[in-house]
């Protein structure tokens, strides 16, 4: 038994929550820590949904910031310290810290995996700590491994080493057709992504059985890991939106509210909003109709988020949450959602806000 620690964190969004029920169905051995960053500021039906999974998973740890503060709540405290400086994309200090040092403080210098739910039909990497002691995988990817772990496996440096592990693990009548993409260099015309694609092409399983026995010679988690201890390397499935609601639906532990399409109508026009992700319910990744949403189903958390607006300083980019809140702006955000729902629907896409927004602007480290 090694001393390597699983740990996954549940964000209260979908894919974190369908994450932990897929690894609890199909590798029930394993011993994974469950937790949540407590931000203090999550919707009602967030709640809702952790409190389910928790009853499903047994427990969650809850984490939570700046223990012993006088402010409310976490977000309140940072806040307070930042001299009311609020969050940004350019600036996401509420990330950092309510959320990613309380988890490595969590972790401290023990060695962890950390399991990520971003899913196989996502073009994006998630959190990787910059601390040795902790190693991200994703578990719903064709490839499973970061890309500092795929950088230094496919490395021109590490050639010698990549053929000699394929040589062994490498069914013999697969050789000639395996081995010449193992020996071919990263070129300006022949890039990492290439490499790693065609050698997934040629055998996933194949691939993460290298990796692994690859990183036997490093620092990292995973190498000081067992095959029975790490099942994940002959799993070859992908999984994508569609099966996340699915897993979240047969589990039984239910898709969160929020997803919920709720139906509006402007001028004799409908259309439907409901919310694309989880996270605070201030969070500045979402669109102006969400922050409609937010207005129309829980007025007031929109009240304390514009109490929050001072000196300046908004949550949308050049317009504040009283101007956004006007009647005639909330019609005009109504009338181009509506637009972008029927073009939507035009090319029989769905026109769920979920399906429209959900990969436009994503923070890689809150939604995980």
């Amino acid at each position: 038994m090694s001393d390597v620690r699983h740990i996954l964190g549940i964000s209260g969004g979908k894919d974190s929550a369908a994450l932990s029920i897929y690894l609890k169905q199909r590798y029930p051995q394993m011993k994974i820590e469950y937790y949540n960053s407590d931000t203090g500021c999550e919707l009602a039906e967030t709640e809702v949904l952790i409190d389910r999974l928790s009853a499903y998973l047994g427990s969650i740890k809850r984490l939570r910031a700046a223990e012993g503060s006088p402010e409310p709540t976490p977000f309140e405290h940072f806040l307070k310290t930042m001299g009311g400086f609020l969050p940004s994309v350019q600036q996401r200090w509420c990330t950092k810290k309510m959320k990613l040092e309380e988890f490595e403080r969590y972790v401290g210098n023990d060695y962890a995996v950390s399991y990520v739910g971003i899913r196989g039909d996502e073009d994006r990497d998630g959190y990787i700590s910059t601390k040795p002691n902790i190693q991200a995988v994703f578990p719903f990817r064709r490839n499973i491994w970061s890309i500092d772990v795929i950088n230094k496996v496919l490395s021109n440096d590490n050639i010698d080493k990549l053929v000699l592990l394929y040589s062994r693990l490498c069914p013999k009548e697969k050789h000639d057709e395996v081995m010449p993409m193992v020996q071919k260099p990263i070129t300006r015309q022949f890039y990492y992504s290439k490499k790693l694609n065609s050698l997934l092409d040629m055998g996933v399983s194949l691939f993460n059985h290298v990796v692994f026995e690859f990183l036997k010679d490093t620092d990292y988690p995973v190498g000081r890991l067992s095959e029975e201890e790490f099942p994940l390397l002959d799993n070859e499935e992908v999984l994508v939106k569609d099966d996340i609601f699915r897993i979240l639906r047969e589990s039984g532990v239910g898709v969160p509210d929020y997803y919920e399409e709720i139906p509006f109508e402007v001028d004799g026009k409908t259309g439907t909003y409901c919310r694309s992700r989880s996270g605070c319910y201030f969070c500045f990744f979402q669109q102006r109709i969400e922050w409609v949403w937010l207005l129309e189903q829980h007025p007031d958390l929109y009240a304390k988020a514009m109490e929050f607006e001072k000196d300046g300083y908004t949550w949308v980019q050049g317009e504040t949450l009283a101007e956004l809140a006007l009647p005639e702006r909330v019609k005009q955000i109504k009338l181009d959602v509506i637009k972008k729902q029927s073009a939507a629907k035009a090319k029989n896409k769905s026109t769920n806000l979920v399906d429209l927004f959900d990969d436009e602007v994503m923070c890689s480290n809150c939604f995980i």
